[in-house]
């Protein structure tokens, strides 16, 4: 029985490289979504203010995500009341997001806003790694993730004197 174990845990290991390999060209993606809205979002913030701006953003894609839900069945989990409140936190973190966004990428453009964010994304989630925060599984910073950041931060650096 421990070698029928072994090979399954052997067999799901290629399904999970798979899985990896077909989710980061989807994430990388949403990125470049990320740099379009900034695009969008710096200009539309200027003529209609930043925070009309956030909301047409979030109405918008509250609105798109409404149909989502309500052709795609019922959904599994917990209903909203029964989660943790801390787990709402990111209801709050969004908007702020797209405030900044906003607000800087008209005055510092949109790659450095971009690279700035993205700096602060990496360098957060090597930490919520590492501590194994929000129930994630710990990853310990090592050598290859300092070198990481070190590049995020000359990354920052040149686009800055750029």
């Amino acid at each position: 029985m421990q070698a029928s174990a072994v090979e399954g845990v052997a067999q799901a290991r290629p399904k999970k490289n798979l899985s990896r390999l077909l989710l980061l060209p989807l994430v990388i993606l949403a990125g470049m979504g990320l740099s379009v809205e900034a695009g969008l979002l710096g200009p539309l913030g200027v003529q209609v203010g930043h925070l009309w701006a956030t909301l047409s953003i979030f109405g918008v894609g509250s609105a798109i995500l409404y149909l989502l839900l309500l052709f795609s069945g019922p959904q599994k989990g917990p209903a909203l009341s029964e989660l943790p409140r801390w787990q709402l936190i990111g209801g709050f973190l969004g908007p702020i997001y797209v405030v900044v966004l906003t607000l800087a990428t008209p005055h510092i453009g949109i790659a450095m806003t971009m690279i700035a964010i993205l700096s602060g994304q990496v360098g957060k989630s090597v930490l919520i790694d590492h501590f194994g925060w929000f129930g994630t599984a710990r990853k310990r910073v090592n050598g290859e993730r300092w070198i990481a950041l070190a590049l995020m931060v000359v990354a920052l650096v040149l686009i800055a004197r750029g």
